[in-house]
């Protein structure tokens, strides 16, 4: 996650900010720009405002700002008055009932990082003009977490940190966050994207098992039996072990995280070690568009020892670690998979765009791990 400037006084603000705490301009998160930028209003039409800096047309609050859910922008001539993300949910929970609105703002805002990454590594959101399916949304009461035809439902009581490290324990699970959620239910929708819908099956197949396995009973036996004791030597995550279509989605959202992270500490500055990095050179070094520039290979010599840094700090709190996995070879390859997937969907997306594959290899070909693929 990049930081922004204010754009009316220059301080320094962020993706959720709303107002600025130096001169109290009003904010808000451009989906165009991918940025945070200060508003100022227009005489009319009510509630729109002008970018200040930036030239382009009458923007407005999405109308989930007045739940205090959303601070994104939108064009005023926006039929619904729903910002690209909120105009993703089909169904929210009845604001009503007491609860019930805390919780949706929370889901708002994993949500909200959910699409960012989306929208920053170039991914569609609907591939309906393709034959394709619609990514929509819906958080529900009493529900279960999952995908199905395109729609990520999320069971909102998810939203509740001591329901979800109840489940957390009951499941034997050292992460469960409602953003880790949604980038993995967001996976199966991406399968359908970037595999299925390209004709890349035996090259998934090669790698994460074959997926025409009986989904149904396979979870069954998961959960009837656990996973396998090898898991580890294969797999990012026990539940990875369960199904290749779920071996897919925990590395789908592992990979977003990774990318995520190493955006965040870049525009940060606490990146403890970086291809090129001198020891005693000043800060910074060359900084990527992680998202679309940087190759596999180097993106993970800048996760291991940041994951590496950062579970030593958590300890030092008394916490958890940072990053509670390691990475074995076959989990690495599969990580590599992911990320050329995306790379080679954006490239044939986009052919003027620049985008850094992995040298030395055909694409969704696996390469080698560094020496230590163990965070901790």
């Amino acid at each position: 996650m990049k930081n922004y400037a204010c754009s009316k006084c220059g301080n320094k603000v962020y993706f959720e900010n709303v107002q600025c705490v130096k001169c109290s301009a009003e904010l808000g998160f451009d989906p165009d720009r991918l940025a945070v930028i200060a508003l100022e209003p227009l005489p009319g039409p009510a509630g729109s405002y002008r970018a200040i800096g930036h030239e382009g047309s009458a923007l407005r609050y999405c109308a989930n700002a007045a739940h205090a859910a959303c601070n994104w922008l939108t064009p005023v001539d926006t039929g619904d008055g729903f910002c690209r993300a909120c105009d993703l949910n089909r169904t929210i929970p009845d604001l009503s009932v007491n609860g019930n609105l805390t919780a949706w703002q929370e889901l708002e805002r994993a949500k909200k990082r959910l699409v960012y990454d989306l929208l920053r590594f170039g991914l569609p959101l609907d591939t309906t003009p393709s034959g394709g399916e619609r990514l929509a949304f819906d958080f529900l009461v009493d529900a279960t977490t999952g995908h199905l035809d395109g729609v990520i439902t999320i069971n909102v009581l998810e939203a509740d940190a001591v329901e979800r490290e109840r489940q957390r324990q009951q499941f034997g699970e050292p992460y469960r966050s409602l953003l880790g959620h949604l980038r993995h239910e967001s996976g199966h929708f991406y399968w359908n994207v970037l595999i299925a819908a390209t004709d890349q099956q035996d090259s998934f197949r090669a790698i994460f098992g074959d997926e025409r396995e009986d989904y149904g009973a396979a979870l069954a036996r998961h959960h009837a039996e656990g996973p396998p004791p090898d898991w580890s030597e294969r797999h990012v995550s026990a539940y990875a072990s369960a199904h290749p279509w779920e071996d897919w989605a925990e590395t789908w959202a592992h990979y977003l995280h990774i990318v995520s992270s190493i955006d965040t500490a870049q525009a940060e500055g606490m990146e403890p070690r970086a291809s090129g990095l001198i020891f005693g050179a000043a800060w910074p070094f060359r900084a990527y568009d992680v998202y679309r520039e940087e190759t596999f290979g180097a993106l993970m010599e800048r996760w291991i020892p940041l994951t590496i840094a950062l579970n030593n700090m958590s300890r030092g709190m008394g916490h958890n670690d940072f990053y509670p996995f390691v990475i074995p070879t076959a989990a690495y390859d599969k990580l590599a998979f992911v990320h050329r997937a995306i790379r080679d969907y954006a490239t044939a997306s986009s052919p003027a765009m620049t985008v850094a594959g992995d040298e030395g290899g055909p694409h969704l070909a696996p390469i080698s791990p560094p020496a230590n693929t163990a965070p901790a």
